[in-house]
C-alpha cells in the first residue's frame, strides 16, 4: 500500500471533469460533460441517460460518477449493449509481461452504488490482440460497497509497448442477447466470443429509477487489491491532460487591416499524440473575424485570427483532445 504507481487507471476517483459536469439526453458512445478518461460505449439502445460528476461517494471519496436512467427499456434488443469503460497505453501495461511465460495476473477494485441490484459483468479487452476475460460482481444491497476482481495472467498475445490503446476496463450495465446467449468467459482469457462476453448481466436500463455510481477504481499488476491510490488534484489533472486539455490564448495586435495575426499557445501538458483542436469560446473585439486554430503538435498550437482593422483584440478558449 505504501508503494506509488501502482493504480493504471488515470481519474479512477472521477475528481476531475474538464468537458462539465453533467449531460442529459446521453444514448451514444463517447466521452460526455462528466469525469475524464471515462467513455461511453452504446450500441441499439433504446434508452437514455444523465450523467454527471456526483458528490454521492464513499467515504474517503469526494466524487463519482453516475449514470441516471432517464429513459428505460424492459426489452433490449439481441444486439444492444451498453458499458462505462477506460482505455489504457500499451507502454503503461508492460509490468503485467502479458503474452510471456512471466505473465502475470489483474487485480481490479472499485466502488459501486446502484439502486438495481443483481449481477453485473466487467471485462478486461485485449484490443491488440482481440482477447478478453469477464468476471461478476453481486451488488445486494443498495449502499455503497467495494468489489475486488482478480483475472488470470495470460501468457498469449502481448501488449503494444506504444500510445496507442491496449487494454480496456469496461463495466456492464445492460447486454443483448448477442453478448448473453453464450457461457461467461470467465476463468482464463481467449480469443473475443461476443456470446461469451456479459452472461449474466442484469438490465440496468429497465426502469427510470435507477442510478449507478462508480468510483475508486484501481487496476493493479499481481492477485491482490490494495487500498486505493490517492493521487493529488494537479496529478491526476495532468494525466487527464495528456488527453484532453481546456486551453486558453490571447493577442492585441497592431497591424494592417486584413492581416492575419496568430498566438502560440501552449498545453499544460504534452499530449499523447497530435491533437484535435476545437474553439470552444471567444472574446472578440468588433474588428477581428473569428479565429482559427493551425499548425497543432503535441505541446502547442496556433491561434489565428484576421483583423478588419489595423488595431485588434481577441482571446479565445480551445478544446485539445488526443483520446484513445
Amino acid at each position: 500500500n505504501n508503494l506509488s504507481n501502482r493504480n493504471k487507471i488515470i481519474n479512477g476517483s472521477m475528481i476531475c471533469s474538464q468537458r462539465g459536469t453533467s449531460e442529459t439526453g446521453v444514448n451514444s458512445s463517447g466521452y460526455k460533460n462528466a469525469p475524464d478518461r471515462w467513455t461511453h460505449q452504446i450500441a441499439s439502445s433504446q434508452s437514455a441517460y444523465t450523467v454527471s460528476q456526483s458528490t454521492d461517494s464513499p467515504d474517503g471519496f469526494g466524487n463519482s460518477y453516475k449514470i441516471d436512467v432517464t429513459t428505460a427499456d424492459t426489452s433490449l434488443h439481441a444486439d444492444h449493449v451498453h458499458f462505462f469503460r477506460q482505455k489504457i497505453e500499451g507502454q503503461n501495461l508492460q509490468d503485467f509481461a502479458k503474452g510471456t511465460s512471466s505473465a502475470k495476473q489483474f487485480a481490479l477494485s472499485f466502488y459501486v452504488k446502484t439502486t438495481k441490484t443483481g449481477t453485473y459483468v466487467v471485462e478486461l479487452y485485449d484490443i491488440d490482440n482481440s482477447r478478453q476475460i469477464s468476471k461478476t460482481y453481486t451488488v445486494s444491497d443498495t449502499n455503497w460497497n467495494r468489489y475486488t476482481v482478480t483475472f488470470p495472467a495470460d501468457t498469449t498475445g502481448a501488449f503494444g509497448n506504444d500510445n496507442g490503446a491496449s487494454l480496456t476496463v469496461q463495466f456492464y450495465l445492460s447486454a443483448g442477447a448477442n453478448y448473453t446467449s453464450g457461457t461467461l468467459n470467465s476463468s482464463a482469457w481467449a480469443s473475443s466470443t461476443q456470446a461469451n462476453r456479459a452472461v449474466g448481466q442484469v438490465n440496468f436500463d429497465d426502469s427510470t429509477s435507477n442510478d449507478w455510481y462508480l468510483t475508486g477504481v484501481q487496476l493493479e499488476v499481481g492477485s491482490v487489491a490494495t487500498d486505493f491510490e490517492h493521487r493529488s488534484y494537479g496529478q491526476e489533472l495532468a494525466l487527464c491532460e495528456r488527453y484532453y486539455e481546456v486551453c486558453e490564448g490571447g493577442l492585441t495586435v497592431y497591424g494592417t487591416s486584413g492581416t492575419y495575426h496568430g498566438v502560440q499557445v501552449n498545453f499544460s501538458t504534452k499530449k499523447r499524440a497530435s491533437p484535435t483542436v476545437t474553439r470552444i469560446s471567444d472574446t472578440l473585439a468588433s474588428n477581428v473575424n473569428t479565429p482559427f486554430a493551425e499548425y497543432q503538435s503535441t505541446r502547442c498550437f496556433r491561434a489565428t485570427a484576421q483583423s478588419t482593422a489595423a488595431f485588434c483584440i481577441y482571446q479565445t478558449v480551445y478544446s485539445a483532445a488526443s483520446e484513445l
